[in-house]
């Protein structure tokens, strides 16, 4: 009896040891079917129904004479000498404001109108002395015949003089003020002296800032309007570290944003800034050929930049697939075997794309139509 019991519990042992043995095999070949080994990570096998689904093509190493196309992105700003901000001359109450944010205006468009009654005083002042200095005139002239027949003394002709002098700068004086702001005045008389003036525009351009408001009571130092004439449209874009020696001034480029990139608009390098910012990237400043009303200022653009050709191997773009910041091609082993390859690129156009040392690829089956798949089917097996 107690050697069944013995044997009895031996076999229970022998048992559950063998299952124990059982499921860590098994796991280690779940484990092993599911680890990629070091030597199949970069490669895959299709079946013939996915060549055929995902059109896969072929095509090899070619030479060609090829432009470097570089490609920038930036944002459009206005230069600091096309932002005017707009004051008054003299102090008021704003009593009509004839624009709104966004709008477009032309030279010499009257943007607000500013009244008050310091406005009439000049003008009155101005008519004041204009009488004055006639009258100052007309005793000067009498002083000075009765001067030459000595019918009066040198002191009298001499304060005539001064008297005309003086009424005639204070004259010269408030028809400038006049001037400055606004009031002409060849045609001003009693019966046309007015307790406005308006404020116009010095460009034409668009407003990009109301800063009052009607009724509001404004200072000589207060700005009214921020203005943007859009002649003064720059564009900064961002030149990555290895393009920077490509990129010149004088240089002529396309430049388009992201709303319309069909519609591209010429401009030209006119200056490089000579530093790398933290980013690695320098900063070049370009500008429109021409005024577009397309481009605003605080918008994101997009640029090319065609450097000059030379004759090199290439392959065609769809063929070069990038992964974590590398590039890779994939060579077509035979019997739907497909392997993926690193390689070095160079410039590239809207077809084509230059491999550097590109000797080891000759007479090698590149995949063209496909090489993306197979790069997502291979990431998709890594994880």
């Amino acid at each position: 009896m107690h050697f069944k019991n013995i044997s009895l519990y031996s076999l229970t042992l022998i048992l559950t040891l063998s299952s124990c043995s059982g499921k860590k095999e098994e796991e280690k070949t779940v484990y092993e079917n599911t680890k990629f080994t070091e030597n199949n990570k970069n490669s895959v096998h299709l079946t013939d129904k996915q060549i055929q689904s995902i059109g896969l093509t072929t095509t090899s190493i070619q030479n060609r004479n090829m432009e470097k196309l570089v490609r920038l992105n930036g944002k459009a700003e206005i230069a600091p000498s096309h932002i005017n901000s707009v004051s008054s001359i003299m102090g008021g109450h704003i009593k009509s404001i004839n624009v709104i944010n966004g709008s477009h205006f032309n030279k010499g468009q009257v943007l607000a109108v500013v009244e008050d009654p310091q406005f009439i005083q000049l003008q009155q002042d101005y008519l004041v002395t204009k009488a004055q200095l006639e009258a100052a005139r007309l005793n000067f002239n009498r002083q000075k015949d009765l001067n030459t027949s000595k019918a009066s003394s040198d002191k009298t002709m001499q304060t005539a003089q001064a008297d005309y002098a003086t009424l005639n700068a204070t004259l010269k004086g408030l028809e400038e003020k006049l001037r400055i702001i606004g009031i002409n005045t060849k045609g001003l008389h009693t019966g046309n002296i007015r307790s406005r003036i308006s404020i116009h525009a010095p460009f034409t351009g668009f407003v990009s800032k109301i800063l009052v408001n009607n009724g509001q009571y404004i200072n000589p130092a207060d700005t009214l309007f921020e203005l943007i004439n859009p002649a003064g449209l720059l564009l900064e874009l961002k030149v990555f570290e290895n393009d920077v020696n490509d990129i010149q001034t004088g240089q002529e480029i396309l430049v388009y944003n992201n709303q319309n990139p069909e519609l591209k608009s010429n401009a030209k390098i006119v200056s490089v800034v000579p530093s790398i910012e933290n980013g690695g990237s320098a900063t070049a400043i370009a500008k429109l050929s021409s005024v577009n009303a397309e481009f605003v200022k605080g918008m994101y653009i997009n640029a090319e930049v065609k450097i000059s050709s030379r004759y090199t191997h290439g392959l065609p773009n769809e063929a070069v697939v990038s992964y974590e910041n590398k590039n890779y091609v994939f060579e077509d082993l035979g019997k739907s075997n497909y392997k993926m390859i690193p390689v070095v690129t160079g410039i590239s156009d809207d077809q084509f794309t230059e491999i550097i040392k590109s000797d080891f690829l000759k007479d090698k089956k590149i995949v063209q139509k496909g090489a993306y798949s197979l790069l997502m089917m291979l990431k998709n097996k890594a994880e």
